[in-house]
C-alpha cells in the first residue's frame, strides 16, 4: 500500500494514531492523519456531513493504492468514503445501519464538553490498558465534540459494502461499541477479523494492544 488516511474518533484528534503513524510509515506507507474541523458555524452546527466531507477530500489526495483507516467515528466515516480506496481498516468503529440499533444510544446535544470536563481519573477508567503516561497524554488532548454530528451518526448511516478488502480490529472489552457488533457487520461484508484480547475501545491505538494492532494492520496492508 502505498499511502493511508487515518481518522481518528469522536473528541480526540490526529494524536490518537501516533504510534500506528510510525509502524505504517516503518514499512513504507505514506500516512496523512487529520484533524477534523468544526464548520464554519461553530461545532455545535458541525454535522456528520461536514465531517464527511473532510474524509473525502483528504482520502482523494493521496496517491494509490490507498487505504482509508478509521477508528470510533473515525470508522464509520472510512467505511461511507471506502470506494475510492483500494482498501479499509476499521477499528472499533461505530457502525452503520442496520447495526446501529445494537450499539448504546445516548442523547447528545450542542457540545460534548470532553474537554472541558476532562478528568485524569475518567480518562484513567476508559483506559484501563494503557500505562499511566499514555493516560495522562490522552487527558490533556482530549477535546469537545459536536452533539449533532454523534446523533447524526447514532441514528443508522446507510453505507454499501465497498468493493475493496476490508479488516475490522474488535477490542473484546470495548463498552462503547460492542464486540459483537463489529463482527456481525466484518461477517456480512466478508472482512478479515482481528480481536485484541483485554483491549479497550480506544485502547487499540493508546492501550497495551496498539503496537500489535498496527503491526498486524501493516502486515495485511503489505500482504495487497
Amino acid at each position: 500500500m502505498k499511502s493511508a488516511l487515518l481518522l481518528h474518533g469522536a473528541g480526540g484528534g490526529a494524536w490518537e494514531w501516533n504510534l500506528w503513524r510510525g509502524v505504517l510509515q516503518a514499512h513504507g506507507v505514506e500516512v496523512a492523519a487529520p484533524d477534523l474541523q468544526p464548520a464554519a458555524a461553530g461545532l455545535s452546527a458541525t454535522a456528520w456531513s461536514d465531517y464527511l466531507a473532510q474524509a473525502q477530500e483528504a482520502l482523494l489526495a493521496l496517491p494509490r493504492p490507498r487505504a482509508a483507516i478509521g477508528a470510533s467515528l473515525g470508522g464509520l466515516l472510512a467505511a461511507a468514503i471506502a470506494e475510492a480506496a483500494d482498501a479499509l481498516v476499521l477499528v472499533n468503529p461505530l457502525p452503520p445501519a442496520p447495526w446501529h440499533g445494537q450499539v448504546p444510544q445516548r442523547v447528545r446535544a450542542g457540545v460534548i464538553p470532553w474537554r472541558r470536563e476532562a478528568r485524569l481519573s475518567s480518562t484513567r477508567r476508559a483506559l484501563p490498558d494503557a500505562d499511566a503516561a499514555s493516560a495522562l497524554y490522552a487527558f490533556r488532548r482530549w477535546r469537545d465534540e459536536s452533539g449533532l454530528a454523534l446523533r447524526e451518526a447514532a441514528a443508522g448511516v446507510a453505507i454499501a459494502r465497498p468493493h475493496c478488502r476490508v479488516l475490522c480490529i474488535v477490542s473484546e472489552d470495548d463498552e462503547d461499541v460492542p464486540a459483537a457488533v463489529t463482527a456481525a457487520w466484518a461477517q456480512n461484508w466478508s472482512a478479515e477479523l482481528i480481536r485484541l484480547d483485554s483491549a479497550s475501545h480506544v485502547g487499540a491505538l493508546l492501550g497495551r494492544s496498539a503496537a500489535d494492532a498496527a503491526g498486524q494492520t501493516a502486515a495485511w496492508l503489505s500482504a495487497r
